[in-house]
This record gives structure tokens, sequence and C-alpha cells, in this order.
């Protein structure tokens, strides 16, 4: 099935990045700019492509049957946002018992342009002590993939500032959405 998808990614004139990960079991992925819904697809394409076990954090409500067990099958792992739950800690707890595992995060945490970035996923790559992958994807030259390996400084706003740094050279589906760059000077 995999291979069915990237030929068909292939088929729209979209190329996934050859920089693939190695070395790293386990990491938390930022993923950018995140301005569509179609983002999903051509990363859960390019995650098969790479058989990188990714995962997303998605609220507990959507795991009603028939959609749960589909959630579940691309990566999905129910979180409940009603209850005063620490997510980081469920999350850096699920990192901790999976010997393999990336976890996928949109810090935009919407398609809509959102200049504060949430900043869960930094956390939880610091107390899961893994690094952070910089995943991106770029509609103006069709194509996503990851770029690079980030290890987190402890200075958060720096590092954020680094990471958006990187994701603004791509340029989103729906581009005044994507990251500005007076965010960064």
């Amino acid at each position: 099935m995999g291979k069915f998808f990237f030929w068909l990614i292939k088929l729209f004139g979209w190329r996934i990045d050859d920089h693939v990960p190695t070395g790293v079991n386990k990491a938390v992925v930022v993923m950018g700019p995140h301005t569509s819904n179609w983002d999903f697809v051509i990363g859960k394409i390019a995650f098969g492509h790479y058989k990188v076990n990714a995962k997303f954090l998605i609220k507990k409500d959507l795991f009603f049957f028939p959609l749960g067990p589909l959630l579940r099958a691309m990566g999905g792992i129910p979180v409940d946002r009603k209850k005063n739950n620490n997510i980081t800690e469920q999350a850096v707890k699920y990192l901790n018992e999976n010997e393999k595992c990336f976890m996928v995060f949109t810090p935009e945490g919407t398609r809509s342009y959102q200049p504060k970035w949430k900043k869960g996923f930094y956390y939880i790559a610091q107390h899961a002590n893994v690094p952070i992958y910089i995943g991106y994807i770029d509609y103006k030259k069709k194509i996503g993939g990851f770029h690079s390996l980030f290890v987190p400084t402890g200075d958060v706003d720096a590092d954020i500032k680094y990471l958006k740094t990187v994701l603004s050279q791509y340029t989103g589906k729906v581009p005044e959405n994507g990251i500005r760059k007076e965010e960064i000077t």
C-alpha cells in the first residue's frame, strides 16, 4: 500500500527529500509550515517512505468506532484534554516506553497564522532526553522531508527562533498562514 501512495505523490509532481533520519530511534519531530490538512497526508506518505514509526497526539474524543482503529493504525495516540492531565508527561512516558518512536508535532497548533508556537514539543524532547528532528513541507517546490537533527540547548526562546528560521525557508499550501520573517528578526 505504501508504494502505491508514494507512486501517487510522485504522479502529482512531489518528491520526498533524500535526507533519511539515521542513528536515532526516538525523536520529537517538528513539522512546518503547517497550513493545510494536506500536510498530514503528504507527511504520512513521507514517513511511510522513510519507514519511520511516526506517532501523533490526537484528542481522545475522536477515537470512537470506526474512526478510532483507523487513527491508531495511522499512528494516533489518544490524549484526554478535558481532564487536568499533563499531556507532556503522557508523551514522555510514551517515548520512554517505546524503543522506536518519532512523535510528530505542528507547533503552530493550527493551520491558521500563529506567530506564538506551543512549546509542549520542546519540553517533551527535553524531559524524554530525545533530539528534535526538523521536518518540512514545501508546496512551492513540491518537496517534503527531514531537514536536520537539532538538540535542544535549554534556551527555549532562542531554540524556537532557530527552528522558525529553518522552517521559514519553506512555503506552506497557504503561504500567508506560514512563518513570517518578522517573527525571526
